[in-house]
């Protein structure tokens, strides 16, 4: 359970950081910002592992995780923006 809020509160870190580094309308609220701050720390971490930057069981760096968030929002920023 703790592990869990850990990674809900680093989301939300990540994903405020994100939304600073990326300012302007979002189609979405808090919910995605934090969404997208988690999947961003997943992503980063799948990265790095493919480019050898991290371990198995090694978490995402803070850099990776912000800049797998900064994608992510922009891909959402991407679709949402299209289908409306």
């Amino acid at each position: 359970m703790l592990s869990l809020l850990g990674w809900i509160i680093f989301g939300l870190v990540v994903g405020i950081l994100a939304k600073l580094v990326m300012p302007g309308r979002d189609p979405g609220g808090v919910l995605i910002t934090i969404g997208l701050g988690v999947a961003g720390a997943v992503v980063g971490g799948m990265v790095g592992r493919a480019m050898g930057f991290y371990g198995q069981a090694d978490a995402a760096g803070f850099l990776m995780s912000l800049l797998g968030a900064v994608l992510l929002l922009w891909l959402y920023r991407q679709f949402r923006t299209r289908r409306v």
